[in-house]
């Protein structure tokens, strides 16, 4: 093809797009000021390929929305689309929409002086850069920041796909194989990391000229109306499956993988394209077999953890088994014989702090269901600082009979931290009546003192046996008045032979 840019097209070869920056808690460049422009993809294969949908979303660092694109983009005429089952998008779809060089001037003016942002970076640069070699269009380098590596830093999760990382950052109900939606989440993300999480970036981000491209063809979105994100029981366990991903190519596949499950299954079909979709981007026979074990093993040990595999669970693990080609991985698995599944806690925490984004990461490595929406199967609501006193949700369960708890007593109940202990008697503060004891006792030591000492007195100095008797039981008295009330009241209180425990 031809370049439309001729003046762009002087290098012979493609260099990097963008220039990645680490957006992490270590980071010493504040990016409170900054824009962000998060970007997304839908693409004919894992790689090489087309791109078939770009989206865009300008954000501020606070998370205000400036300006979003999206637009299915024609990869040529003929190009098949790829896994339609995955992304939903036809050839038919893609007839009318305008070709990545003529949109590419409305997706610079999007980026310029602003931080590009990606969940997964990486294949996102592999398939801009190869539509830019394709039309020999040379860009400079954008900064740009990987939110899937930045969040590994900030949470504990089972895994990193864009759901589950969604679900531990409170985003719900965002519309599935749907570009638009998933900058959106990409972009939140980002503006939670630099907000509530204090991320900032590890250099100062070097902001290049970048070309003026007119762009007069129309952007032809697909409509924001796609089915929202399966949150049935096969969409939380594929929150919580465990994942140890090598790369930007594994992360995308299994990605693909979890959008293809978000229907209850795989079906033969689907798993005979992905998997042709990973041979032809370079992963052998035997990594994608890996894979789907690794895939299926996960997803079966989340569904055996509370002991309890419903006739339905097996039936949808089997299957995604069969599919994938691996079924000796489920060879004995089998529903239990326990009559009903046990009210397991389903957790539905609220809030925009960081500590709100741990508790919900904790509860997922921890294997407790992270709910999404306020329904009646929900045992705990947990709302931190940032959640208003007339937030609906918190009179919904109050209705319901759902525990509201905050987070310092949600971390105690779910077993994340340990109780408060009490102080011990042996610590306990000063009070005003201690301090009375405590210097009542010492005047009746010195006194008791004082009478022993003038007894002795007048025994040497001859002034009588009486006499000095007198003084020494005055001074017996009043040492043990004075000890009596030195002792605490508790420790007076406890049986003989008892001792105080030392704190530990």
């Amino acid at each position: 093809m031809v370049s439309r840019f001729p003046n762009l097209s002087d290098a012979p070869t493609m260099p990097e797009l963008f220039d990645t920056l680490s957006l992490s808690r270590e980071g010493r460049v504040s990016a409170g000021t900054l824009e962000f422009t998060a970007v997304a993809c839908k693409t004919t294969a894992l790689y090489p390929g087309h791109i078939i949908e770009l989206a865009a979303v300008r954000v501020k660092a606070d998370g205000t929305v400036l300006r979003e694109l999206s637009t299915l983009v024609n990869p040529d005429i003929g190009v098949d689309p790829g896994p339609t089952h995955v992304h939903q998008i036809t050839r038919e779809s893609l007839d009318g929409a305008p070709p990545f060089d003529e949109i590419l001037g409305r997706f610079v003016e999007m980026c310029r002086d602003s931080v590009v942002v990606a969940h997964n970076l990486p294949f996102e640069q592999r398939f801009l850069t190869a539509e830019l070699e394709r039309f020999a269009i040379r860009m400079p380098t954008l900064p740009a920041v990987c939110t899937l590596a930045s969040v590994k830093q900030a949470l504990k999760l089972p895994n990193y796909r864009m759901a589950t990382v969604a679900g531990a950052f409170g985003i719900a109900d965002f519309p599935a194989h749907l570009a638009l939606a998933d900058a959106r989440v990409s972009a939140q993300i980002a503006s939670a990391l630099v907000t509530a999480h204090g991320f900032g970036l590890s250099a100062q981000p070097r902001f290049h000229k970048l070309p003026r491209l007119r762009s007069s063809v129309r952007p032809v979105p697909r409509p924001d109306t796609r089915p929202i994100r399966n949150t049935g029981w096969m969409a939380g366990l594929a929150d919580r499956m465990p994942s140890r991903s090598v790369g930007a190519l594994e992360d995308a596949y299994l990605e693909m993988l979890s959008e293809a499950l978000a229907d209850r299954h795989i079906s033969e079909h689907e798993s005979h394209a992905l998997a042709m979709l990973a041979a032809n981007a370079g992963m052998s026979k035997d990594e994608v077999r890996r894979v789907h074990k690794g895939f299926v093993a996960a997803l079966r040990a989340v569904a055996e953890a509370d002991g309890i595999v419903t006739v339905d669970e097996e039936s949808d693990v089997r299957r995604v088994a069969h599919a994938l080609g691996v079924p000796e991985v489920v060879h004995d698995l089998h529903a239990t014989n326990a009559p009903t599944r046990p009210a397991n806690a389903r957790v539905l925490v609220l809030g925009a702090s960081a500590e709100a984004d741990r508790l919900r990461a904790h509860v997922l490595a921890s294997g407790t269901q992270l709910a999404k929406k306020l329904t009646a199967s929900v045992t705990h609501l947990v709302a931190d600082h940032t959640v208003p006193r007339n937030e609906p949700r918190l009179t919904r369960a109050h209705e319901l009979d759902i525990p509201t708890l905050d987070l310092p007593a949600a971390r105690v109940a779910f077993g994340f931290d340990p109780p408060a202990q009490a102080p011990s008697p042996s610590t306990a503060p000063a009070t005003p009546a201690r301090d009375k004891r405590f210097w009542a006792s010492r005047v009746l030591m010195g006194l008791g003192l004082l009478f022993m000492f003038s007894s002795i007195v007048s025994l040497f100095n001859g002034s009588g046996f009486a006499a000095g008797l007198v003084a020494g039981l005055l001074g017996v008295g009043a040492l043990i008045g004075g000890w009596y009330l030195s002792e605490d009241p508790e420790t007076r209180a406890l049986e003989p032979g008892q001792r105080i425990q030392a704190p530990r």
